[in-house]
């Protein structure tokens, strides 16, 4: 019992480097996103899924999913309403690597987005494999 008290910074840190370790899983099970590979997202865009791209101005330029909405993530808390009317539909976020779409998925949920999707791997992973790119 003395090594825990004479040790118990040493506990706290590991205690908090844990939840910090668990947070993004825990997050994921109790957040409205899911994640989505190529495939899953393929299926959604045929299904009338809109698609919203959160990258900046100069990635879009470089290539886009085809129908692609384009708001960066910077301007989706202003922008956002924009997308209001089709709230009702499956909604695909992508980003260059699929971090910015993670971030994205919160502001979704606050306008009313109830099933919103992240690309896995993002842009890169869509265009390496080889998938249809609009310019």
């Amino acid at each position: 019992m003395s090594f825990l008290r004479e040790n118990w910074m040493l506990f706290l840190v590991l205690f908090l480097s844990g939840g910090m370790l668990l947070w993004p899983m825990i997050q994921r099970r109790l957040g409205t996103m899911k994640d989505a590979g190529n495939l899953q997202v393929t299926q959604l865009m045929n299904a009338n899924a809109v698609v919203l791209d959160v990258r900046e101005p100069k990635e879009y330029e470089g290539g886009r999913l085809p129908n692609a909405i384009h708001i960066p993530l910077s301007q989706l808390g202003s922008r956002g309403p924009e997308l209001g009317k089709l709230a009702g539909r499956p909604l695909v976020v992508y980003c260059d690597r699929g971090n910015r779409s993670r971030m994205a998925a919160g502001k979704l949920g606050k306008l009313g987005f109830k099933d919103v999707y992240s690309l896995i791997g993002g842009f890169r992973a869509w265009k390496s494999a080889g998938l249809p790119v609009e310019r």
